[in-house]
């Protein structure tokens, strides 16, 4: 007998959410199941807070960073590391961001590298998420993921120095080894 999996619709994530049985419970939806998120290493922590930071001090006035939250998106809420999102900040006082509210985001990666390479480029890719950049805290480097088509990324680019920047603003200058901390 083949086993069912229920796959949870957004509206039936927020009630289930809104009625706390969730409470303390490291979980995110992805593609309508419930995954379990692993839980943050010292190494993942403060390379999040640091890149988070250092994109605040960058973006600032220009968009909005985010620091592990939802993002909402069509069978999917997602709490990436990182979601440079755009501004007003305001805006997400009534819905998380949408995928047109999201110019890019950022997995910082150790244990969980299969997924954020697998999974959830499929998932960000299908929803229109311009760039997808994943931190290889293991191999010290940027893998980026770019150039939307037919709901998958035709560009991977793998950084380990220099300067890079973003499709969202492309004269913004970002120090990779900022990013990477090493």
């Amino acid at each position: 007998m083949a086993s069912i999996i229920y796959k949870w619709s957004i509206d039936e994530w927020h009630k289930l959410v809104d009625s706390g049985v969730l409470e303390g419970k490291p979980v995110e939806l992805l593609e309508g199941n419930i995954v379990e998120m692993s839980p943050e290493g010292i190494e993942h922590s403060y390379t999040n807070q640091s890149v988070s930071d250092y994109l605040r001090d960058l973006l600032q006035g220009k968009a909005h960073v985010r620091d592990a939250h939802p993002i909402t998106l069509d069978n999917s809420e997602p709490e990436p590391d990182i979601a440079i999102v755009k501004l007003p900040a305001t805006l997400y006082r009534s819905h998380h961001p949408y995928p047109q509210d999201i110019y890019w985001l950022i997995e910082v990666s150790s244990k969980t590298l299969k997924k954020d390479l697998g999974q959830k480029i499929i998932t960000y890719a299908r929803n229109g998420i311009p760039e997808y950049w994943v931190i290889d805290l293991k191999n010290k480097k940027l893998i980026i993921h770019a150039q939307l088509q037919n709901n998958s990324y035709s560009q991977t680019i793998e950084c380990r120095s220099g300067i890079i920047t973003s499709q969202a603003f492309p004269d913004l200058e970002i120090n990779l080894e900022r990013l990477l901390l090493y």
